[in-house]
């Protein structure tokens, strides 16, 4: 089988290789999937870059532990091990691998069972790639911060997957939303149905006066404090990610700051593929559609971590593995 391998960290053009490898059989509790897409996440710029550092306490310190990068799918199952109750051959699959392993840029993987789901039927290759990891990021944020009616949300770093995601979640409840991002972006942005878009290197939310009752941050850059001031009263700041040193800065603050208000700054750790179901669901409602940019051929894949590296991509980057 065809798969991307890396034996160094670096940059994904230089270090990442394609090469052809043993197709794996699955173990008694795995399924052997063909891929037939996969995405680009902030997790594969890590592995392959070995950036920031602080990843290389989860993915090897001086070397990568995993030789096979991706995180994300959909595929047909074409082999199931001999515990496996809940998958036949031919059903079509899709998931964040992550808490089970890695190795999505590849014709083939195994996964163990309680790592991926059925596809819900209506739902193609390409959407169901997209909406694992960025659909829960986006709905588990704003279940930490108890959405409601009509609350003013902004959302930072908007254009990417998280964002257009998070944006349909919150219009399902009537919710007025702003989204942060670079200028190129925010035509786009406007399209998708951000009330207001801000070009980030133009203005600074922190700094406009505006307060809202929810912020979702998927680019934490800037202080504790800073967030504080634009949230309004009882209002909730929910990271999914961004720079370690200000994200730990937050965990501190976080503590401090609720001795003293009523506001919340959260930090979500994501739960894989918890409540799939309903981001399935809400799909086949034709209330939920993820962004993408692509579908791209395999053979773009290093290409296309340094341009998600970059933050060029606009809605989620899907990359398709198999016809």
């Amino acid at each position: 089988m065809k798969a991307y391998v890396y034996t160094s960290y670096g940059p994904p053009e230089k270090v990442l290789q394609p090469k052809e490898l043993e197709k794996p059989a699955p173990a008694a509790n795995e399924v052997l999937i063909k891929v037939v897409t996969t995405t680009v996440n902030d997790y594969d710029w890590g592995m392959v870059t070995g950036k920031p550092l602080v990843y290389r306490l989860i993915f090897g310190l001086f070397k990568p532990k995993f030789s096979v990068p991706g995180m994300e799918l959909a595929g047909i199952i074409h082999a199931v091990g001999i515990n496996v109750k809940g998958f036949k051959v031919g059903d079509d699959v899709y998931g964040d691998i992550s808490e089970k392993g890695f190795g999505t840029f590849a014709e083939y993987v195994c996964v163990h069972e309680n790592g991926i789901a059925k596809m819900p039927k209506g739902m193609d290759y390409i959407q169901a790639a997209a909406l694992p990891h960025a659909g829960l990021l986006a709905l588990q944020a704003l279940e930490m911060a108890k959405l409601e009616e009509g609350q003013k949300i902004l959302v930072n770093g908007a254009g990417g997957g998280v964002g257009t995601l998070a944006l349909q979640l919150c219009k399902l409840k009537n919710c007025e939303v702003t989204g942060v991002d670079s200028g190129e972006k925010l035509g786009e942005m406007q399209q998708q149905g951000f009330d207001y878009v801000l070009d980030y290197k133009k203005e600074d939310f922190t700094k406009n006066g505006i307060r809202y009752d929810v912020i979702l941050d998927c680019k934490t850059h800037k202080s504790a404090f800073s967030y504080v001031k634009s949230l309004a009263p009882k209002g909730t700041y929910v990271t999914v990610g961004g720079r370690i040193g200000r994200l730990l800065s937050l965990a501190v603050w976080s503590k401090i700051s609720s001795l003293f208000t009523s506001k919340k700054l959260q930090i979500l750790t994501l739960k894989p593929n918890k409540g799939l179901e309903r981001i399935g669901e809400l799909f086949v409602q034709n209330k939920l559609k993820c962004l993408i940019d692509g579908p791209y051929p395999f053979e773009e894949l290093p290409h296309l971590i340094q341009h998600f590296g970059e933050s060029k991509h606009q809605g989620k980057i899907v990359v398709r593995v198999a016809n």
